[in-house]
């Protein structure tokens, strides 16, 4: 699956990094969500650092094969429609560096 997103991790739980697809290039900010009150409300928040719209949200989630837990994107916007992805490890052994895979829909 292709990589769309370079992040960073922040010492306050976000990442911060750059989306980058064919037609867009975009800074953006994963939030923790500090207002969640339900259990269907998404743990993050993704922020366009440009102008401060939201672009989409993120929950949490366990791979049934493996336990793991991992973090399940969804992002909008006119210029790319909608996008499905995973924040995942970088290359490298470096743990304050994470991407977002897409996850073409099937």
């Amino acid at each position: 699956m292709p990589t769309i997103a370079n992040l960073n991790v922040k010492a306050d739980g976000s990442f911060e990094g750059t989306l980058a697809t064919l037609n867009v290039t975009a800074q953006i900010a994963i939030v923790p969500n500090g207002r969640k009150a339900k259990d269907n409300e998404p743990d993050y928040r993704i922020l366009s650092r440009k102008n401060g719209f939201e672009l989409g949200a993120a929950w949490v989630k366990t791979a049934k094969s493996t336990g793991a837990e991992y973090i399940a994107v969804t992002m909008s916007a006119p210029e790319f429609g909608t996008i499905y992805g995973n924040v995942a490890n970088a290359p490298g052994d470096d743990p304050m560096k994470k991407v977002i895979i897409w996850n073409p829909p099937s």
